[in-house]
């Protein structure tokens, strides 16, 4: 099987070394790839945003499947113009991509589902921002309505950060939804689906914020863990049965039925499991921590997810143990960052290259999260040591990493 994969992040090459370890796998495709990718993938240029470019490629290198990993191609429509072209396709439809595209789109469905989520407001103009603001608090939950690559999001106890982020979105143009904020430890569980038919993967918990302690600006995702050792597995399999296969059933009696990575965010609070958020694909820097441990080969599963025989697929096996993910982002990130600055060993085992480039044969620092690198162990304490210890391996000026990735739950300060 000739797998295409469409991205340019830590996401894809996690996905491409796993990929790679599929014997089925006979030739791996990257578009547009990074300078980590080159390694594992013969690397092609193409517009990712363009249905008709990525067609084009798909037909010219004979893939046989197409796997889609950013939001921004699903949501115009990329994976529509593969499958009217017959080429299997990892990836839901532009309807589909909704779920992550608009958050009111997702809360109409989830509302319809009977899920659980926070009670939200779409504000799409300044002067009705102020009455609107005075409907929430004391924590007040700003987003986004689009997609704004996990940046879009201020939690804050201060309505006048609250109000600023508002603002802001609007004077952009973009609409934005105000919710109640959810208690309880984070969660994001993702799942392979296939219209009705739902595979869950390894629970897994990210750290959106920039600095250690949870705080600074929200981020793309700084670090991840997985297993959760303070998440019992009936509560996995609740989040399956009362929120995935809810949503997945409401989504196909609309007529656009999900089919690719469905990734479920929740909050795990006194009363259950609520959704945060949705999103269309693997998510970043999750994937990578729960790739490490697939012990199954990813590109059966993608295929059959694509060409709706899920429900025939052997049940998922995973490696004993725990991986963990740290995020190495580049000097002034979430802000601008700094670029174009040599790394000094990227290329070693377990490290997965995001925002990397190749110049003048040395590879340089080109995005803010610039490196994943991801360390696996017998428990959650060996995983954090080797990812440690790769990454203080690594040179890149200016950089910075969060240190407290995985460590409440190896303290045990996360419970239920």
């Amino acid at each position: 099987m000739r797998v295409l994969v469409i991205g340019s992040g830590a996401r894809e090459h996690a996905l491409l070394l796993a990929l790679s370890k599929d014997p089925n796998v006979s030739k791996l495709l990257v578009a547009p790839g990074n300078a980590g990718t080159a390694k594992l993938a013969e690397q092609h240029s193409v517009d990712v945003a363009s249905g008709a470019a990525v067609t084009e490629l798909a037909r010219k290198v004979e893939a046989d499947l197409v796997v889609i990993g950013p939001e921004v191609p699903l949501v115009l429509g990329v994976a529509d113009a593969l499958r009217d072209a017959g080429i299997a396709t990892f990836g839901p439809s532009a309807a589909a991509a909704r779920i992550e595209g608009s958050k009111a789109f997702a809360k109409d469905v989830m509302a319809a589902a009977g899920v659980r989520t926070a009670h939200s407001e779409v504000v799409d103009s300044p002067a009705k921002l102020d009455e609107a603001l005075d409907r929430f608090g004391p924590n007040w939950v700003v987003k986004d309505d689009g997609l704004a690559a996990g940046k879009g999001v201020v939690v804050t106890t201060d309505r006048a950060v609250a109000r600023d982020h508002a603002a802001e979105l609007l004077e952009t143009g973009h609409p934005v939804l105000l919710e109640s904020f959810l208690d309880g430890p984070e969660v994001s569980l993702f799942c392979l689906v296939d219209g009705t038919t739902v595979v869950p993967l390894l629970p897994a918990q990210d750290h959106k914020r920039v600095g250690d302690g949870d705080t600074g600006p929200n981020t793309g995702g700084m670090g991840a863990y997985t297993p959760l050792p303070w998440l019992p597995a009936e509560v996995v399999q609740q989040i399956v049965t009362d929120v995935v296969e809810p949503v997945a059933a409401e989504m196909a009696k609309r007529g656009c039925p999900f089919s690719g990575l469905l990734y479920a965010g929740l909050a795990i609070g006194a009363q259950g499991p609520a959704v945060v958020e949705f999103n269309c694909r693997f998510g970043d820097p999750e994937t990578q921590a729960v790739l490490e441990l697939l012990d199954s080969p990813l590109g059966e599963a993608l295929n059959a997810t694509a060409t709706g025989t899920l429900a025939s697929l052997s049940p998922l096996q995973w490696k004993d143990g725990a991986a963990v993910t740290v995020v190495l982002a580049a000097e002034n990130y979430p802000g601008r960052p700094r670029t174009g600055d040599t790394i000094v060993g990227s290329e070693a085992d377990g490290v997965l290259h995001a925002g990397t480039a190749v110049e003048d044969g040395s590879i340089v620092s080109a995005g803010g999260r610039v490196l994943s690198v991801v360390g696996s162990g017998a428990d959650l304490a060996a995983a954090r040591a080797d990812a440690y210890a790769k990454i203080d391996a690594i040179t890149l000026p200016g950089s910075h990493f969060r240190t407290d990735i995985g460590l409440a739950a190896l303290e045990g300060r996360i419970t239920l």
